[in-house]
């Protein structure tokens, strides 16, 4: 089922508390139509030839929680995200005992998207990694303190992040 813009924006428009992984589920659509729909405050595309710098960058950020949806199984991991580099047609996270580990198929990332869109009543933002079909391929939520209140720093990075992002646009 195709859904156009008009009804995503109308889907979230009388849910507004929905997270597009849900809106997407309820209307047989791919992650990437809904945050594309969102409203412009809400969401910012970086451009591809950004994502290594990005990626770099990231590992700097302190504890955040990455999200790998599949199958309807959600995995998350809370912690710093690691540091990689190229090799064997992937980019190697490099973690050196507990944390995130794996191999991101980067050349299979179609674009990636800064969401600023509440949950639960709570503001939270997130950068999107989306496949060439608008699968999610993975998400990183800043991170939280023990109150569960966004870390300062992570929030104004990201908002630095899009703002230059959008006066480069």
């Amino acid at each position: 089922m195709t859904e156009s813009i008009d009804n995503i924006q109308r889907y979230l428009m009388n849910n507004p508390d929905a997270m597009p992984s849900q809106v997407a589920t309820d209307l047989k659509v791919t992650e990437w139509q809904v945050v594309s729909a969102l409203p412009q405050e809400q969401v910012t595309l970086l451009p591809l030839p950004e994502k290594d710098s990005l990626l770099t960058s990231l590992a700097e950020w302190g504890p955040m929680t990455t999200i790998i949806a599949v199958s309807g199984s959600v995995f998350e991991f809370k912690g710093p995200f690691p540091r990689g580099k190229y090799a064997h047609g992937y980019y190697n996270l490099i973690t050196k005992g507990d944390g995130l580990h794996g191999h991101l198929k980067l050349d299979h990332v179609s674009a990636i998207a800064l969401v600023s869109k509440p949950f639960r009543g709570n503001e939270s933002h997130s950068i999107n990694f989306f496949g060439a079909q608008g699968e999610m391929i993975f998400k990183v939520y800043l991170g939280r303190d023990k109150q569960r209140r966004l870390l300062t720093d992570q929030v104004v990075r990201f908002n630095a992040l899009k703002a230059r992002v959008s006066s480069a646009a």
